[in-house]
C-alpha cells in the first residue's frame, strides 16, 4: 500500500544485471556508505522514515520492542489469562501471531505469560467464493494454524445465523486489575512456574499445543445462500462492510466466551487505526472513536479486545515479514478491486495514504490524536442502555438535542418503553400464546424496534439493509431491552418515595 507508492532510489539504468529480490522489494539508503542508526555498524536494509535506516537486527529489536512494551505499558493481560488471537490471514494479524510465536518461545529475553489460541473467521460467502476455492483457502490455513502449536479455531461467518440472543446483551464487566494486582499476579505465575519446573512448563505447553478445537464443519448450502442473499441485497458498500464487521465481531466474541478467552488481540495497525479514525468520523460514530481505535476495548463487558499493534505502520509489517518469511494467506474481501469512491473505507484509505506518501507525518499525526481521547463519559450522564449491534453506551439525552441523534432520539425518554393514551406501558407481551394484551408489540413493525436501539452510525447503516438481519439472536430482539424497562416502571408505582415515607412515619 503506503510503501509502494513511496520511491528511495533512482531505477536500475539498462543493461545492468537484475538485483537481488531483497533488494529490489526493500527502500536502500541512497548513501552507499550509510550505516544504521542504531548500532552504527552494520550494512542498513530497510528505510522506515526519510533517514531512518536499520539492519537486520536493529530493526527485528525495535519490531519486538513495540510490540512488547505496548503490552508492558497497559498490564491489561495478567499471566496465565488465556488470550484468543484474531487471525485474518493478513500481513498485520500474521506477524501479531508470529510475535507472540517468539515470545513464547524459551529462547526469548522476556517470555509472554498468556496462553494464547488462535481463531481464523472464514468469510468466502460474502464476496461470492465457490466452495471449492474456501476449501482451498481452508487448507492453506490449516497449514499455518498448525505450524503455531497454538489451539485454533475455524468458524464460518454463517454460524452467526445460530448465535444465541445473549450475544446481543452486555455481560457483566469484570473491574480492572490494578498494578498491585497485576504484580501479585506476576509474582504467583512464577512461583507456580518455578514448582512445576521445566519439564513440568513444557509438558504443560505440548498440552495446550495438542488440543486444537477443529470446526465443527462446513457450513450448510442454505446458510451459505443466506449469507450470500443478505449481503447482495445490501444497498451500498460502506454498510456491506460495516456488516460485515460487527457480525465478525459478535461470533469472535461469541468463541471466546464459549472456550474461557478473557482477552482477544487483533492485528490493527497503526496506519488502519488512522484510516479507522477518519471512517468512524464520517459515519457519525466519533462519540466511540476512544472504543473504536484505542489499545483497549471494554464495551463488551466480560471479553476485552487489545490491539497491541498499533505502533507499528504497514510499511514496518510489510518490511517485517518479507526480511524474516512471517507466512501469511491471501483471500479476496468485500473492497478488492473495488475503485476509490466506491465505500467511505475505500475513500479514507486513498485519502490517508495519498497524503502520507507527500507527508509522512500523516499517519503518526491521526494516530497520535486517538491516543488523547479518553472513555469517560459526558459529566452528569451515566451508563443507559447499549446499541444492539455495535454495543456502545447510547448518547441519549432529552435536555440536549442539538445532535442529529439528539433530534432522532428525543422522544425516547431514556429508551423507556412507549407509553399508551391510558398511562399502560407499551411493552411487549408478556402473555404470548394467550391472546395478547395491552401494549402488546406484535402488531409493530420489527424494523422500528429494532433503529430505536440502535446509535446513530448504525442506524445510518441499517438504512441502506432492506430488511431486519436473519437469525435467531434478531428474533427475540423486541423482547430483549424493555421488559426490564417495563418492569422497573411497573415497580415504581408502587414504591414509596422519601416524603411519603416520612409523612406515613409522623402520622404514626
Amino acid at each position: 500500500m503506503c510503501e509502494m507508492s513511496e520511491e528511495y532510489r533512482e531505477s536500475a539504468p539498462k543493461g545492468s544485471p537484475p538485483p537481488r529480490v531483497l533488494v529490489s522489494l526493500l527502500p536502500m539508503p541512497q548513501n552507499p556508505g550509510q550505516k544504521c542508526v542504531k548500532c552504527k555498524e552494520g550494512l542498513p536494509v530497510v528505510v522506515i522514515r526519510a533517514g531512518d535506516a536499520f539492519c537486520r537486527d536493529c530493526f527485528k529489536a525495535l519490531y519486538v520492542h513495540k510490540f512488547r512494551a505496548m503490552l508492558g505499558k497497559n498490564r491489561l493481560i495478567f499471566p496465565g489469562e488465556k488470550v484468543l488471537l484474531a487471525w485474518s490471514g493478513g500481513p498485520s494479524s500474521s506477524s501479531m501471531v508470529w510475535q507472540v510465536l517468539e515470545g513464547l518461545s524459551r529462547d526469548s529475553a522476556k517470555r509472554l505469560r498468556f496462553v494464547p489460541g488462535v481463531i481464523y473467521v472464514d468469510e468466502g460467502a460474502t464476496c461470492g467464493q465457490s466452495p471449492e476455492d474456501r476449501a482451498k483457502t481452508l487448507a492453506e490455513v490449516k497449514l499455518v494454524l498448525q505450524t503455531t502449536g497454538f489451539p485454533w479455531h475455524i468458524v464460518a461467518l454463517e454460524e452467526v445465523f445460530s448465535l444465541p440472543p445473549s450475544v446481543l446483551r452486555c455481560s457483566a464487566q469484570e473491574p480492572l486489575g490494578t498494578e498491585s494486582a497485576y504484580k501479585a499476579a506476576v509474582d504467583s505465575f512464577l512461583q507456580q512456574q518455578h514448582a512445576l519446573g521445566a519439564d513440568g512448563v513444557e509438558r504443560q505447553s505440548q498440552h495446550c499445543a495438542q488440543d486444537p478445537h477443529s470446526p465443527a464443519g462446513p457450513p450448510t448450502t442454505a446458510q451459505t445462500q443466506a449469507m450470500s442473499r443478505l449481503f447482495d441485497s445490501v444497498k451500498t458498500l460502506t454498510a456491506k462492510e460495516e456488516l460485515l464487521q460487527t457480525l465478525r465481531t459478535h461470533l469472535i466474541l461469541h468463541v471466546a466466551r464459549n472456550h474461557g478467552y478473557s482477552k482477544v488481540m487483533t492485528g490493527d495497525s497503526c496506519t488502519r487505526l488512522a484510516i479507522k479514525l477518519m471512517t468512524s468520523l464520517a459515519l457519525g460514530r466519533g462519540a466511540f472513536l476512544a472504543w473504536d481505535t484505542g489499545f483497549s476495548d471494554e464495551r463488551h463487558g466480560d471479553v476485552v479486545v487489545v490491539r497491541p499493534m498499533r505502533e507499528h505502520t504497514l510499511k514496518e509489517v510489510a518490511f517485517y515479514n518479507r526480511l524474516f518469511a512471517v507466512p501469511s494467506v491471501c483471500t479476496p474481501a468485500l473492497d478488492t478491486k473495488a475503485p476509490e469512491k466506491a465505500s467511505i473505507h475505500r475513500l479514507m484509505e486513498t485519502f490517508i495514504l495519498r497524503l502520507q506518501a507527500q507527508f509522512p507525518s500523516t499517519v503518526s499525526t491521526v494516530y497520535r490524536t486517538s491516543e488523547k481521547l479518553v472513555k469517560a463519559p459526558r459529566d452528569g450522564c451515566v451508563a443507559g442502555p447499549r446499541c444492539l449491534l455495535c454495543m456502545c453506551t447510547l448518547d441519549v439525552d432529552t435536555a440536549d438535542s442539538a445532535t442529529a441523534f439528539g433530534a432522532q432520539t428525543s422522544h425516547l425518554p431514556q429508551m423507556q418503553p412507549p407509553v399508551t393514551q391510558a398511562g399502560v406501558a407499551a411493552g411487549p407481551c408478556c402473555c404470548a400464546g394467550m391472546g395478547g394484551g395491552p401494549g402488546c408489540y406484535r402488531g409493530e413493525d420489527p424494523r422500528a424496534q429494532v433503529m430505536e436501539q440502535l446509535c446513530y452510525g448504525c442506524r445510518v447503516n441499517m438504512k441502506d439493509l432492506p430488511e431486519v438481519l436473519p437469525g435467531s439472536f434478531w428474533v427475540s430482539v423486541p423482547t430483549m431491552r424493555f421488559p426490564r424497562a417495563t418492569a422497573e416502571q411497573e415497580v415504581q408505582e408502587y414504591l414509596l418515595g422519601d416524603s411519603e415515607d416520612e409523612a406515613r412515619t409522623s402520622e404514626s
